[in-house]
């Protein structure tokens, strides 16, 4: 099986709301929630793919120190392992607009209906349930 190796942030406003993308019609998943970001090139750090991936998907520029690296979670999809390192951001420059195909919405961790309202993807409901468990002390 393939492995298949992402990166996501997890980027939250001055509300400590969190932003959520959804995935586009056509596309793997389509429908379901998840946090931005995307692949790691090759020869590119985690840190450099979540810089340059926020730029083009959300047109905002983020520094490697405002970066939290937070967790990581390992997911078998049907077609590949995928690896995906989170991280944690508060600070950035720029005002976050769409670039992609899809829509984005801000979101309250701790809303008992968010997997109601923003269904996420199979890899990232582990993520948002594990920063419902850390967010308040980071």
């Amino acid at each position: 099986m393939k492995n298949l190796f992402v990166v996501a942030a997890a980027l939250f406003n001055e509300k400590d709301q969190l932003l959520l993308a959804q995935r586009p019609a056509g596309k793997n998943l389509a429908g379901f929630w998840e946090f931005p970001g995307g692949k790691i090139e090759p020869d590119e750090s985690p840190e450099d793919a979540i810089i340059r991936e926020l730029s083009e998907e959300l047109n905002i520029t983020l520094s490697k120190t405002d970066l939290i690296p937070t967790t990581f979670i390992s997911h078998t999809y049907e077609q590949f392992q995928l690896v995906m390192p989170l991280f944690v951001c508060k600070k950035w420059s720029g005002t976050i607009k769409c670039m992609e195909n899809q829509q984005i919405d801000w979101v309250d961790l701790y809303d008992s209906r968010l997997f109601d309202s923003h269904p996420p993807a199979p890899a990232d409901i582990r993520l948002i349930n594990f920063l419902k468990k850390i967010y308040k002390i980071l």
